[in-house]
């Protein structure tokens, strides 16, 4: 890159004015830019996909916010279980710091959904209307004229086609596909709030994709701004061989007589600047726009096998293998957030293997005395609340057991639950007064034992069980030896 272009910018796509550069991106072939379409035709794919497939009868992904019912995968969740939300989190957290300390920004040019449509929809379709970046930057040094703005409608038409289309299934992932198709059937009045959440994520996908770019990896994106301190000098990241690239230079012929300069392999071609889907120089050392793409390592290849000379002057390699020629890969940051993760994904494993289709809680009544005297026994009152989180009417059994000889009520023993639903069975259980006093105060001097009401749940469908307990209260000593007694 000339000096004159180098000190005209403050970063690779802005001025310094603050005037935007617009990145067009050569075509590249290579083995990364190959798997890494294969990568993204698996992503888009599952991301169109997963709320149409369907598993025990529910879709893959299907995020029901307004009822707040979760399907993952064969999997319900309410909003009981929003604290495995929070595991799933911190997992991925852990796994992404992981990562990038051993590889780099991997996550960015592979797996990130900005980089994923960027690529993989909306820059083949600009190739397709506006030609090679040759053709682009010539187009855009000639005036205006009729074919200059018929391809550029064309362009924005096909983008905001994606944006929608990019829109509705996203929607689709909070909106069941049936119910969502049912919903643009009776047009947009009739469901105001999807029709705007539609509109403005299509409007939101088409300025983000068709302007704003790389604009949000550089400028918006925290986890960008946070590679300084998430690498070190023996993560592996996309690095210039600068010993073996220096001095870099055009090819040239030495004339007769005279020496052959001294160069390196590097011919100075800027293919590696061309193919930047950021537009950065490689050569200038790794930098915060980086995405670990790999485009410039499939150009500089290219370029080298052309020259007859080894590949890999540009290749992912950490800096100090290019220094001392070795790298260490186990270093305190790599253990402490290998330790992490694995703390968060044992955790988060261990909560879905025991989690249950169901929750059980027991309170007492509010507004209700602790304890009731009825004739000879006192009597508890409690209030079992069962929610249950299958996606299909559950039949569950609820039992109760206290003191050999207690009156247990329970209402109803056997109770039927809607998709999703709760319900609340009331519990009495009652114990002769004598038989309390001798169990709290049968030795003189002796701390009364308060003992507990045992309840059970069981899940008549799949026959997993739940147990709880809750104490049990009395009067004092004098009230149980009375044979009429009010709380």
């Amino acid at each position: 890159m000339p000096e004159e272009e180098k000190e005209s910018k403050i970063m690779s796509s802005m001025r310094p004015d603050g005037s935007r550069i617009m990145i067009r991106t050569a075509d590249v072939k290579g083995r990364y830019i190959f798997w890494r379409r294969v990568v993204f035709a698996l992503l888009i794919g599952f991301y169109f996909a997963a709320p149409l497939i369907k598993i025990n009868g529910n879709p893959a992904v299907f995020l029901d916010v307004a009822q707040r019912r979760f399907f993952l995968f064969g999997k319900t969740f309410n909003a009981q279980d929003f604290w495995i939300v929070l595991l799933f989190a911190l997992t991925f957290v852990f796994s992404l710091l992981l990562i990038t300390a051993w590889r780099g920004r991997v996550w960015c040019g592979w797996t990130c959904p900005q980089v994923v449509f960027l690529e993989a929809l909306f820059r083949p379709v600009e190739r397709w209307v506006d030609g090679s970046r040759e053709q682009c930057l010539k187009a855009a040094a000639q005036p205006r004229s009729v074919g200059k703005v018929f391809k550029f409608i064309i362009k924005q038409t096909l983008f905001l086609l994606l944006a929608a289309l990019i829109a509705h299934a996203s929607v689709a992932f909070f909106v069941s596909v049936p119910v969502y198709i049912e919903m643009i059937r009776e047009g947009p009045a009739a469901h105001l709030s999807p029709f705007l959440w539609t509109v403005a994520l299509t409007l939101l996908f088409f300025f983000n994709f068709s302007w704003f770019r790389e604009q949000f990896c550089v400028v918006l994106c925290p986890y960008g701004r946070m590679q300084s301190v998430l690498h070190d000098q023996d993560s592996v990241v996309i690095s210039y061989d600068y010993s073996r690239g220096e001095p870099r230079g055009k090819l040239a012929k030495p004339k007769p007589g005279e020496e052959a300069p001294k160069q390196g392999d590097c011919i100075d071609c800027k293919r590696c600047i061309y193919v930047c889907p950021t537009g950065i120089d490689i050569r200038s050392g790794l930098q915060m726009e980086c995405l670990a793409c790999a485009q410039c390592i499939d150009a500089c290849d290219e370029v080298m096998q052309k020259l007859k000379k080894p590949k890999g002057l540009i290749r992912q390699a950490s800096q100090q293998e290019l220094t001392v020629g070795k790298r260490r890969f186990f270093r305190p940051r790599i253990v402490i957030y290998a330790v992490a993760f694995l703390i968060a994904f044992s955790a988060l494993g261990f909560s879905l293997a025991r989690r249950q289709s169901f929750e059980v809680q027991v309170s007492r009544p509010p507004g209700l005395a602790p304890w009731i005297a009825e004739g000879s026994k006192i009597y508890n009152q409690y209030k079992l609340h069962l929610v249950s989180k299958q996606p299909e009417k559950t039949l569950y059994k609820v039992e109760a057991s206290f003191l050999e000889g207690a009156d247990i009520i329970v209402g109803p023993p056997q109770a039927e639950v809607e998709p999703f639903s709760d319900i609340h069975i009331h519990i009495r259980v009652g114990i002769e007064r004598e038989r309390l006093r001798e169990i709290f105060y049968g030795e003189e001097g002796q701390s009364p034992t308060l003992p507990e009401v045992q309840m059970r749940v069981l899940n008549l469908q799949t026959q997993e069980l739940k147990k709880t307990s809750i104490r049990f209260i009395a009067p004092g000593k004098s009230a149980l030896q009375e044979k009429e007694g009010k709380p």
